[in-house]
């Protein structure tokens, strides 16, 4: 198999897998668009939430990333839409003393990312996958993604933007798993984890 156009784009200690596998820890929380909104609250300037409507009508982009996975897979070439985070940020305009964000999701999950990694361009909140809209299993109805960062932290079933001044680890920081998270490094684990 030709793997050249790989070149560059798969980290050290990653292997290519073809379609995007399922994984999660726990169930997978029921489908619904019943009272779901996006939540973005803590040191902010303006603290909002969108209902799914309000989310639908924000501006949004369409990009091409590689999602790679802390257990050493990675998926080149998916096509992510939504709203850049970039868009959010203008809006909830976050206090100067706002460092870190900790990220919610149903069914219990969270992750760590400074503030400035939403500030890339290519960080989205994204609702659809390869043309469709996202599947259960891969976040639906919406989940964050952080292309220069391990899967761990493009959450799935993401509800909730918690800006805080000081680190607060999430669910797989918790666990012995990296903030930093950059594939390119293997920043896989914290030290000592």
């Amino acid at each position: 198999m030709d793997r050249s156009h790989e070149k560059g784009r798969l980290p050290p200690g990653q292997y290519v897998t073809g379609r995007l596998p399922v994984v999660h820890v726990g169930m997978i929380p029921p489908a619904s668009l019943d009272g779901w909104d996006l939540r973005f609250f803590g040191l902010l300037m303006s603290p909002v939430t969108f209902t799914r409507e309000e989310f639908l009508a924000l501006p949004r982009r369409e990009i091409t990333a590689d999602l790679h996975c802390v257990s050493t897979f990675s998926c080149l070439g998916l096509r992510w839409e939504g709203v850049p985070t970039r868009v959010l940020l203008t809006r909830i305009r976050p206090s100067p003393s706002a460092r870190y964000v900790l990220v919610h999701a149903d069914g219990g999950y969270s992750a760590t990312l400074a503030v400035e990694d939403l500030q890339r361009e290519d960080v989205l909140i994204a609702d659809r996958l390869d043309g469709e809209p996202l599947s259960p299993e891969h976040g639906y109805p919406a989940r964050l993604v952080v292309p220069h960062k391990y899967s761990m932290k493009s959450v799935k079933w993401v509800r909730a933007f918690e800006f805080t001044e000081d680190l607060r680890p999430g669910f797989w920081e918790s666990r012995g798993y990296s903030v930093n998270a950059d594939p390119f490094t293997e920043d896989r684990f914290a030290p000592g984890g």
